[in-house]
Protein backbone atom coordinates (compact mmCIF):
# COMPACT_ATOMS: atom_id res chain seq x y z
CA UNK A 1 0.00 0.00 0.00
CA UNK A 2 1.59 3.31 -1.03
CA UNK A 3 2.35 5.85 1.74
CA UNK A 4 0.38 9.10 1.88
CA UNK A 5 2.24 12.40 1.86
CA UNK A 6 2.39 12.72 5.66
CA UNK A 7 3.72 9.20 6.17
CA UNK A 8 6.26 9.69 3.38
CA UNK A 9 7.43 12.91 5.02
CA UNK A 10 7.86 11.17 8.40
CA UNK A 11 9.80 8.34 6.78
CA UNK A 12 12.08 10.83 4.99
CA UNK A 13 12.67 12.65 8.30
CA UNK A 14 13.53 9.39 10.04
CA UNK A 15 15.94 8.43 7.24
CA UNK A 16 17.62 11.83 7.48
CA UNK A 17 17.85 11.53 11.28
CA UNK A 18 19.28 8.02 11.09
CA UNK A 19 21.78 9.04 8.42
CA UNK A 20 23.02 11.88 10.63
CA UNK A 21 23.11 10.12 14.01
CA UNK A 22 23.42 6.41 13.27
CA UNK A 23 27.12 6.24 14.25
CA UNK A 24 26.43 7.94 17.57
CA UNK A 25 23.41 5.74 18.30
CA UNK A 26 25.27 2.57 17.35
CA UNK A 27 28.20 3.63 19.50
CA UNK A 28 26.02 4.29 22.54
CA UNK A 29 24.23 0.97 22.19
CA UNK A 30 27.56 -0.84 21.86
CA UNK A 31 28.93 0.87 24.98
CA UNK A 32 25.78 -0.05 26.92
CA UNK A 33 26.06 -3.67 25.83
CA UNK A 34 29.73 -3.83 26.79
CA UNK A 35 28.97 -2.23 30.17
CA UNK A 36 26.23 -4.76 30.87
CA UNK A 37 28.46 -7.63 29.79
CA UNK A 38 31.28 -6.36 32.02
CA UNK A 39 28.93 -5.99 35.00
CA UNK A 40 27.47 -9.45 34.48
CA UNK A 41 30.94 -10.90 34.11
CA UNK A 42 32.11 -9.22 37.30
CA UNK A 43 29.13 -10.51 39.25
CA UNK A 44 29.82 -14.05 38.00
CA UNK A 45 33.53 -13.68 38.85
CA UNK A 46 32.79 -12.35 42.34
CA UNK A 47 30.35 -15.16 43.08
CA UNK A 48 32.72 -17.81 41.77
CA UNK A 49 35.59 -16.30 43.79
CA UNK A 50 33.52 -16.34 46.97
CA UNK A 51 32.50 -19.96 46.40
CA UNK A 52 36.05 -21.14 45.74
CA UNK A 53 37.40 -19.13 48.68
CA UNK A 54 34.81 -20.60 51.04
CA UNK A 55 35.78 -24.12 49.94
CA UNK A 56 39.46 -23.40 50.61
CA UNK A 57 38.55 -21.92 53.99
CA UNK A 58 36.67 -25.11 54.82
CA UNK A 59 39.85 -27.02 53.95
CA UNK A 60 41.73 -24.78 56.37
CA UNK A 61 39.21 -25.45 59.15
CA UNK A 62 39.59 -29.16 58.51
CA UNK A 63 43.36 -28.84 58.89
CA UNK A 64 42.88 -26.93 62.15
CA UNK A 65 40.62 -29.64 63.55
CA UNK A 66 43.34 -32.19 62.78
CA UNK A 67 46.03 -30.06 64.40
CA UNK A 68 47.89 -29.81 61.08
CA UNK A 69 49.68 -26.47 61.45
CA UNK A 70 51.57 -26.63 58.14
CA UNK A 71 48.45 -27.39 56.10
CA UNK A 72 46.55 -24.67 57.94
CA UNK A 73 49.14 -22.02 57.16
CA UNK A 74 49.42 -23.24 53.58
CA UNK A 75 45.68 -22.78 53.11
CA UNK A 76 45.92 -19.28 54.56
CA UNK A 77 48.76 -18.47 52.15
CA UNK A 78 46.72 -19.74 49.21
CA UNK A 79 43.73 -17.64 50.23
CA UNK A 80 45.97 -14.56 50.34
CA UNK A 81 47.40 -15.26 46.90
CA UNK A 82 44.31 -16.44 45.07
CA UNK A 83 41.37 -14.79 46.81
CA UNK A 84 42.78 -11.63 48.40
CA UNK A 85 39.66 -9.61 47.62
CA UNK A 86 37.33 -11.91 49.54
CA UNK A 87 36.70 -11.65 53.31
CA UNK A 88 37.97 -15.23 53.69
CA UNK A 89 41.55 -14.11 53.01
CA UNK A 90 41.68 -11.68 55.94
CA UNK A 91 39.70 -14.02 58.18
CA UNK A 92 42.08 -16.91 57.51
CA UNK A 93 45.12 -14.65 58.00
CA UNK A 94 43.95 -13.68 61.48
CA UNK A 95 43.36 -17.33 62.35
CA UNK A 96 46.77 -18.26 60.94
CA UNK A 97 48.39 -15.50 62.97
CA UNK A 98 46.99 -16.99 66.18
CA UNK A 99 48.17 -20.48 65.22
CA UNK A 100 51.65 -19.25 64.30
CA UNK A 101 51.84 -17.30 67.56
CA UNK A 102 50.79 -20.33 69.62
CA UNK A 103 53.52 -22.30 67.84
CA UNK A 104 56.12 -19.73 68.92
CA UNK A 105 56.66 -18.19 65.49
CA UNK A 106 56.15 -14.51 66.34
CA UNK A 107 57.61 -13.31 63.06
CA UNK A 108 55.22 -15.37 60.97
CA UNK A 109 52.30 -14.35 63.13
CA UNK A 110 53.17 -10.69 62.64
CA UNK A 111 53.36 -11.25 58.88
CA UNK A 112 49.80 -12.59 58.74
CA UNK A 113 48.46 -9.72 60.85
CA UNK A 114 50.27 -7.14 58.73
CA UNK A 115 48.80 -8.64 55.57
CA UNK A 116 45.27 -8.49 56.95
CA UNK A 117 45.77 -4.94 58.25
CA UNK A 118 46.78 -3.85 54.77
CA UNK A 119 44.55 -5.95 52.51
CA UNK A 120 41.33 -6.83 54.35
CA UNK A 121 38.33 -6.03 52.14
CA UNK A 122 35.89 -6.20 55.05
CA UNK A 123 35.86 -3.26 57.50
CA UNK A 124 35.38 -5.50 60.52
CA UNK A 125 38.38 -7.70 59.75
CA UNK A 126 40.40 -4.61 58.82
CA UNK A 127 39.72 -3.08 62.24
CA UNK A 128 40.50 -6.32 64.09
CA UNK A 129 43.75 -6.74 62.17
CA UNK A 130 44.89 -3.19 62.91
CA UNK A 131 44.00 -3.51 66.58
CA UNK A 132 45.85 -6.82 66.85
CA UNK A 133 48.84 -5.36 65.04
CA UNK A 134 48.94 -2.47 67.51
CA UNK A 135 48.83 -4.93 70.43
CA UNK A 136 51.71 -6.96 69.01
CA UNK A 137 53.77 -3.84 68.34
CA UNK A 138 53.19 -2.66 71.92
CA UNK A 139 54.20 -6.09 73.20
CA UNK A 140 57.47 -5.95 71.22
CA UNK A 141 58.16 -2.66 72.95
CA UNK A 142 60.90 -1.17 70.79
CA UNK A 143 60.90 2.55 69.98
CA UNK A 144 60.16 1.86 66.32
CA UNK A 145 57.29 -0.41 67.34
CA UNK A 146 55.70 2.29 69.48
CA UNK A 147 56.10 4.74 66.59
CA UNK A 148 54.37 2.38 64.16
CA UNK A 149 51.57 1.68 66.63
CA UNK A 150 51.16 5.43 67.16
CA UNK A 151 50.73 5.99 63.41
CA UNK A 152 48.02 3.33 63.21
CA UNK A 153 46.16 4.76 66.19
CA UNK A 154 46.23 8.21 64.59
CA UNK A 155 44.19 6.85 61.68
CA UNK A 156 40.45 7.39 61.71
CA UNK A 157 38.89 4.44 63.58
CA UNK A 158 36.75 2.02 61.61
CA UNK A 159 33.13 2.82 62.37
CA UNK A 160 31.90 0.83 65.38
CA UNK A 161 35.42 0.25 66.75
CA UNK A 162 36.03 3.71 68.26
CA UNK A 163 36.01 2.38 71.83
CA UNK A 164 38.61 -0.29 71.06
CA UNK A 165 40.78 2.30 69.30
CA UNK A 166 40.77 4.44 72.47
CA UNK A 167 41.49 1.37 74.58
CA UNK A 168 44.54 0.52 72.49
CA UNK A 169 45.72 4.11 72.87
CA UNK A 170 45.48 3.57 76.61
CA UNK A 171 47.55 0.38 76.25
CA UNK A 172 50.09 2.37 74.23
CA UNK A 173 50.44 4.95 77.01
CA UNK A 174 50.53 2.37 79.79
CA UNK A 175 53.33 0.39 78.11
CA UNK A 176 55.40 3.58 78.27
CA UNK A 177 54.50 4.10 81.95
CA UNK A 178 52.30 7.14 81.20
CA UNK A 179 49.61 6.15 83.68
CA UNK A 180 47.70 9.43 83.71
CA UNK A 181 47.37 9.51 79.92
CA UNK A 182 46.42 5.81 79.92
CA UNK A 183 43.64 6.44 82.43
CA UNK A 184 42.27 9.31 80.32
CA UNK A 185 42.16 7.07 77.25
CA UNK A 186 40.57 4.18 79.12
CA UNK A 187 37.90 6.46 80.57
CA UNK A 188 37.15 7.84 77.09
CA UNK A 189 36.98 4.26 75.81
CA UNK A 190 34.56 3.33 78.62
CA UNK A 191 32.30 6.23 77.76
CA UNK A 192 32.37 5.28 74.08
CA UNK A 193 31.80 1.62 74.89
CA UNK A 194 28.54 2.47 76.63
CA UNK A 195 27.34 3.90 73.33
CA UNK A 196 28.44 0.86 71.30
CA UNK A 197 26.06 -1.98 72.12
CA UNK A 198 27.38 -4.27 69.37
CA UNK A 199 30.62 -5.12 71.20
CA UNK A 200 30.56 -8.24 73.42
CA UNK A 201 30.30 -8.01 77.19
CA UNK A 202 33.80 -9.47 77.43
CA UNK A 203 35.16 -6.21 75.96
CA UNK A 204 33.50 -4.28 78.78
CA UNK A 205 34.90 -6.58 81.48
CA UNK A 206 38.43 -6.39 80.09
CA UNK A 207 38.34 -2.60 79.89
CA UNK A 208 37.08 -2.38 83.48
CA UNK A 209 40.07 -4.43 84.64
CA UNK A 210 42.38 -1.98 82.88
CA UNK A 211 40.55 0.99 84.34
CA UNK A 212 40.79 -0.42 87.86
CA UNK A 213 44.51 -1.03 87.37
CA UNK A 214 45.19 2.66 86.66
CA UNK A 215 42.83 4.03 89.32
CA UNK A 216 40.01 4.92 86.97
CA UNK A 217 36.37 4.72 87.94
CA UNK A 218 33.96 2.74 85.74
CA UNK A 219 30.32 3.61 86.31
Amino acid sequence: MPLDLEEQEQLDQFKAFWQKYRNLITGLVTVALFAYAAYSGYQWWRNSQATAASQLYETMLGAISKGDKDQTLLAADDLQKQFSRTPYAAMSSLVAAKIASDAGDASKAMGYVRWAAKNASNDGYLALAKLRLVSQLIEQGEEKDFAEADNILKEKPVSGFEALWLERRGDWYLAQKKTSEARTSYEAAWKQLNQTKELPEEARRLLKVKLDAVGGVAQ
